[in-house]
């Protein structure tokens, strides 16, 4: 009987291991960014960002939402079944955030978001895998 290719799981390699640490280092380091640098200071309403959503017009009810969402998506990123849904989530986060930053700020910084986007969309297309592991679980928790 023989065996095909495709039954055989491949041993990794070194490449892969690497390109693994890689993009897992990459996702603490956003995770880091997003809970550190970009969440708290909403949370903790620092004067910064709450002039900032004055000016947007969003107040203090949006400052604490959009900051719960960063905090929850750099969590997130650190789980392997919400990996790339918390990818896809801060980039459309950081879509908005690139629209204020043009509209509000006159694109003083509207650059920031959009470098961001490109690791975030690494990271969701690498990790897509799990996000049937997520459905299955969905599933089973409906059923």
């Amino acid at each position: 009987m023989t065996e095909t290719t495709a039954s055989v799981p491949s041993a990794p390699t070194a490449r892969g291991n690497r390109a693994r640490i890689a993009l897992r280092t990459v996702q603490v380091l956003l995770a880091l960014f997003y809970a550190v640098a970009s969440a708290l200071p909403k949370l903790i309403a620092h004067p910064s960002a709450v002039e900032s959503f004055d000016k947007i017009g969003w107040g203090s009810t949006g400052m604490y939402t959009i900051g719960a969402l960063e905090l929850a998506g750099a969590v997130a990123l650190l789980i392997p079944v919400l990996q790339s849904v918390a990818a896809v989530a801060l980039s459309a986060l950081m879509v908005g955030a690139f629209i204020v930053q043009l509209t509000v700020f006159d694109g003083q910084y509207a650059a920031t978001p959009l470098i961001l986007i490109v690791p975030l969309t690494l990271i969701a297309w690498a990790r897509r895998g799990h996000n049937a592991e997520l459905l299955q679980l969905l599933r089973r928790r409906r059923a």
